[in-house]
Parts: C-alpha cells; structure tokens; sequence
C-alpha cells in the first residue's frame, strides 16, 4: 500500500469535499483526506447525503455547493469521484450496432454534464489567493490519442467530454485564480462495483484505499501550470 499522503501543498484548515463519496473510491478518499489532518472538516455529497447531491439535477448541485458558502468553509480540495459505466440494462457496447441513444444520454448526463455543473457551482468558492485543487475522475479510455481497441462508444466518448470540459473550464479559472488547479484524472483499475464486471482474469486491481492515496499523491504533486490537464494516477500525463 502507497504511503499515507500528508497533503503537505494545502495549507492548513479550509474544507475538503468529496462527490461520490458513497462510491469504492469515494469513501476512501473521504478516510485519507480525514487521516491527513490537513483540513478543518470533509465534506461528504451524494445522492443519500444531506443535503442531497444528484449529478442529473442541477437544483441539487447548486443547493449542496450554497450549503459550503453559507457554512463559511473555505474549500482547498473538492474531488469529483463519480462515474458510471454499467447499470441496469446498460453494458458497455461492443459495435456500433449496439448504440442507443438513450443509453448514450444517460452516459453523458452523468459522465460529463454532471460534472460540469458541478464546476459550474463548485470552482467559484476557491479562494481566490493560496493554493486550492479541483478534480475529477476522468478514465485513460477517454483519451482518443490511446484509443486502439474500439468499442465502448458512450463510456469513451463522456469521458472525452469530461476532459474537454475540464481543459476549457481550466482555462477560464486561471484568469480569477492562478493559484488554483483544475483537473482530470484516471484512477486506474479499482476493485469497486464499477470495474468488477470488467476484470480480467490474472488482473491485479488496486484496493480503494490505495486507489485513493495514489490519486491525492498526484494532487499533491501538481503545480498550478499543469491546471487543465489530465493525469493518471501515477502522475503521468495522458494523452488527449
């Protein structure tokens, strides 16, 4: 297991937040960002927190990011740790012959719409001097640069969405927070109920926990130049 990442760039106090925090990935980071004790308080969202938080309703994204601005919490880190691959009746498509255009909305909606409204209302409580991160889960087979395999047309394509989202909403933070950090990340293979489907035999997955120490590991790392880019959990650039 990684060591435990102290989060030694955040200065001390201001909030953490977590989206997704009821997720493998989430819950993990919620415990590492809490052991850190870099943080005056974590934030928890989701769609069973209160006050609720739905990446398909804005109504609620804008409702929990008001709930951190009335608390006076000043947040330094907020990690989007939501995503959707499969769900009921719904597996990622092996050919063309298998899209759905229903399929495909449900995928962007919360693949990338969701998290662009979560920084619609999220980036503008950075603070506005002092180092503070924003981001979210990305995956390395959103990248259109790696992509040699095909299939997996919606999972691919929200998730290229995301980064765009990302690399554009970067670009605008940096002219009212230089200090401030936007960015897309691929967690790698985790055991949660996101990837178990799709694991292969002799594969080795990550725990959440370490998943969770890699990713703040590579936060942690990040300099305000490399805002808008997208990284995997080992702190390597991916391509686009």
């Amino acid at each position: 297991m990684p060591r435990p990442t102290d989060l030694t760039s955040f200065p001390f106090g201001g909030a953490a937040i977590v989206v997704g925090a009821t997720g493998g990935i989430g819950r993990a980071l919620v415990r590492a960002m809490t052991r850190s004790g870099r943080f005056c308080e974590v934030r928890e969202f989701g769609r069973s927190t209160s006050p609720t938080l739905d990446l398909l309703s804005e109504e609620s994204i804008q409702a929990a990011a008001a709930s951190i601005a009335h608390s006076g919490a000043q947040p330094r880190l907020v990690v989007d740790a939501t995503g959707m691959l499969h769900g009921s009746g719904l597996m990622p498509e092996k050919s063309l012959s298998q899209l759905d255009g229903a399929q495909l909305a449900q995928l962007f909606a919360v693949n990338a719409i969701g998290p662009a409204l979560l920084m619609k209302h999220f980036l503008s409580l950075l603070p506005k001097e002092g180092r503070s991160v924003f981001a979210t889960l990305s995956a390395k087979v959103g990248s259109i640069g790696d992509n040699r395999i095909g299939g997996w047309y919606g999972y691919r394509a929200s998730k290229a969405a995301l980064n765009q989202f990302v690399r554009t909403a970067a670009i605008e933070l940096k002219r009212q927070k230089p200090s401030a950090v936007c960015v897309a990340l691929h967690p790698g293979t985790v055991a949660t109920n996101l990837s178990s489907p799709f694991a292969k035999n002799g594969l080795t997955l990550q725990s959440p926990e370490d998943a969770a120490e890699r990713l703040l590991k590579t936060i942690d790392g990040l300099s305000a130049d490399q805002s808008g880019g997208f990284f995997s959990y080992k702190g390597e650039a991916l391509p686009w």
